[in-house]
């Protein structure tokens, strides 16, 4: 264990250590006033749970993540697909509803939202496909298999109906393509076929949007002036996330005042908990936050860049485009740029699927950072013996 640490990109894995430890204060501060007031639960009931969650996060990835070689993901990532598959199946049957959408499925212990799931088995399964792909020179329409289990993620997750995570999906799809060091030519097929696909599927979303988006879902599309709507569920929302922000200043109120949490902000801990941020530490803390964020996007780039293999390039750029796409639309729908989908933030919004998916795809880019260095020492060993 180690000499494995050792060779781990260290400043990725110290930002997200410190992202973890920010996201328990801001779930307890944030959660502490709904969930005696809503839920009729202790104050310390989201923090223990998210605690929980972080904590076995984080030791399945230090003590299993770590030690697989990424080779080994040619027989798992088939397997896993097909059971995240498999459970987006069985949420239309056995799903549970909250916020409008079934989406989880009640397990006892804590609800599972293989929404989550899917977006990393995509990912993983893309990586092994692709390398198998390129190098055995497969024909043309052999790379499509993979949209293929896509398109299938992405329709059974919009009719949920969750927006948010099916643009999410595709999102990760159509941009991990673009990482794909194809052939040119092949390159180009497979853009246009994808973006024909993307036409026709939104097509279809549109026409038969009352079908498949319920009224709440239809409604955060009406996004802009949220003050303006104050007295609608989505201008509620938002406007109150303007006056947390408004509130924070340059400085914050302090940790555990914020006022909006106050069940002015619904979502105080999940979807809305950088403007609860905001309000409590202030606008220097918000920037430093984002930045941090910058940072550890351009830390799993570097770690790409140095990959002797497509599997793992395709991973951390699928990564990356993980955590950007769910940075840029909860920031953004909380800022009225874009419409309110429910996206969580990474690290800080509450959630045990979502996160213990962020923190097991970036220790699955850490063992690739080890395999990199490996590599790098094998290569200069081989130099010193010729």
């Amino acid at each position: 264990m180690k000499a494995l640490f050792q060779k781990i990109d260290k400043p990725l894995f110290f930002i997200s250590l410190i992202y973890t430890i920010l996201g328990l204060v801001m779930v307890l501060s944030a959660s502490s006033v709904s969930a005696v007031l809503r839920y009729n639960v202790s104050s310390s009931y989201f923090f223990v749970r998210q605690l929980l969650f972080m904590g076995a996060a984080w030791f399945v990835g230090l003590f299993f993540i770590l030690k697989i070689p990424t080779k080994k993901y040619h027989y798992l990532a088939p397997i896993y697909l097909f059971i995240t598959l498999s459970l987006l199946f069985l949420v239309f049957g056995y799903g549970v509803i909250a916020g409008g959408a079934q989406s989880w499925l009640d397990l006892g212990f804590f609800n599972l939202q293989p929404t989550e799931f899917i977006k990393t088995a995509l990912i993983l399964y893309m990586a092994v496909f692709y390398e198998k792909s390129i190098k055995k020179r497969k024909p043309f329409a052999y790379n499509f298999i993979p949209i293929i289990f896509a398109v299938i993620a992405f329709f059974l997750v919009a009719m949920q109906p969750d927006f948010g995570g099916a643009v999410i999906i595709a999102g990760i799809v159509f941009f991990t393509f673009l990482s794909v060091p194809f052939e040119k030519e092949s390159s180009v097929q497979i853009i246009k076929f994808v973006g024909i696909a993307a036409l026709i599927a939104a097509v279809i979303l549109l026409y038969s949007g009352s079908d498949i988006f319920n009224s709440t879902q239809l409604a955060r599309l009406k996004f802009q002036n949220p003050c303006e709507r104050y007295m609608e569920d989505t201008g509620y929302q938002v406007c109150n996330g303007f006056i947390a922000y408004h509130n924070g200043g340059v400085f914050g109120v302090g940790l555990g005042n914020s006022s909006q949490k106050y069940l002015y902000l619904p979502e105080a801990h999940t979807d809305f908990i950088f403007p609860i941020l905001v309000e409590e530490l202030g606008l220097i803390v918000g920037i430093l936050v984002i930045f941090g964020y910058v940072y550890m996007l351009y830390r799993i780039i570097k770690i790409a860049k140095n990959v002797d293999c497509i599997r793992n390039s395709i991973i951390c750029y699928g990564t990356f485009i993980y955590l950007l796409m769910h940075l840029l639309i909860n920031l953004m729908g909380t800022l009225a740029l874009i419409p309110l989908t429910g996206v969580p933030l990474p690290f800080l919004s509450y959630g045990g699927s979502f996160n213990m998916n962020v923190i097991a795809m970036l220790f699955v880019v850490q063992r690739i950072a080890i395999e990199n260095k490996q590599n790098a020492e094998k290569r200069a060993l081989a130099n010193m013996t010729r």
